[in-house]
């Protein structure tokens, strides 16, 4: 996978369970396929929305294992490496490379609130223990580290970090990173209610959470801002803007689920502690979804576009 490779829409995949809490692989299978045929360009396994707290190294390597099989040519699929030890990261690192990972999105220490020279030489060791790319997640938010400018200076240092992951929720960090550091890294958008702005501030792409159950419009947006079809891709961006709203909370996991449930290309199903939506709150969940779909636009060709992809 080369750095060129790191464009377009990647969807951080759910991971679709049985009744019975195992591993749904024909759901898992559907879904995939769906994002494929709509145009995303990459996928990541075994991220926050994929719960990857609760899955089983073994599974995260079945899943990687299991995606390969049926991508197409060059399609790079991803694993998401989210540890409280260097030397686990490491070892799945060389794991996920054995078993042919593509790539690998990286959080920093999990529990433990590391400085930043510590979060860099945790990026740092994990990279130089593969050849497998990287991508850095920056979602201080969330994860209560930020990895700051200075920071990604010491990680351009490393040939295998290709990009970044942005959800520092501040959009104008996309422009600091491309000021500082001009076409270095691949920027991603890391958070769906703002899918549009950075895109159109440069980003190269989007790893997205709705995008499981709503594929072909978040592919959509994307492609109409690259195509500068800015009018119809706001368009779509303020029909999806209320769905776009259940990746940004504590249960984004669920409300997920359930959007790709109605959609037909996923399970409600998740695995404890969490549990799925009940009685009102599951309702007013619903709710935004079925609206969503009744209103759902027709989309203008949005795959035949002259997009431009380079780095702004």
């Amino acid at each position: 996978m080369n750095k060129e490779s790191w464009q377009g829409i990647f969807p951080a995949l759910v991971t679709p369970f049985k009744s019975d809490d195992t591993i749904d692989f024909e759901m898992f299978r559907k879904n995939l396929e769906a994002q494929i045929e709509a145009g995303v360009t990459g996928a990541i396994v075994s991220g926050s929305l994929g719960e990857a707290s609760t899955l089983t190294r073994a599974e995260k390597m079945e899943l990687i294992k299991f995606a390969k099989q049926f991508v197409p040519a060059g399609f790079p699929v991803v694993l998401c490496i989210a540890e409280q030890s260097t030397a686990e990261a490491v070892s799945i690192a060389k794991e996920a490379e054995s078993i042919g990972a593509d790539g690998l999105m990286v959080l920093p220490p999990m529990r433990y609130k590391a400085d930043d020279l510590e979060t860099v030489t945790y990026f740092k060791t994990i990279a130089q223990s593969t050849a497998l790319p990287l991508m850095i997640y920056n979602n201080p938010v969330d994860y209560k580290i930020e990895v700051t400018l200075d920071m990604f200076e010491e990680l351009a240092k490393i040939p295998n970090v290709h990009a970044i992951k942005e959800s520092t929720r501040d959009v104008s960090n996309v422009t600091r990173l491309f000021n500082r550091f001009g076409d270095r890294f691949r920027i991603f958008c890391g958070v769906d209610t703002l899918i549009m702005e950075e895109v159109m501030l440069g980003a190269d792409g989007v790893v997205g959470g709705l995008v499981d159950a709503f594929p072909k419009e978040t592919v959509a947006i994307f492609n109409f801002v690259k195509a500068g079809m800015y009018k119809e891709a706001l368009n779509v961006y303020r029909w999806y803007l209320p769905l776009l709203e259940l990746d940004i909370h504590p249960k984004l996991v669920q409300n997920i689920k359930l959007a790709a449930a109605v959609a037909g290309i996923g399970s409600e199903y998740v695995r404890a502690p969490r549990l799925v939506l009940e009685g009102a709150e599951r309702e007013k969940v619903l709710a935004i979804i079925n609206k969503a779909i009744e209103m759902q636009p027709v989309l203008p060709d949005y795959l035949n576009l002259a997009v431009d992809t380079s780095v702004a």
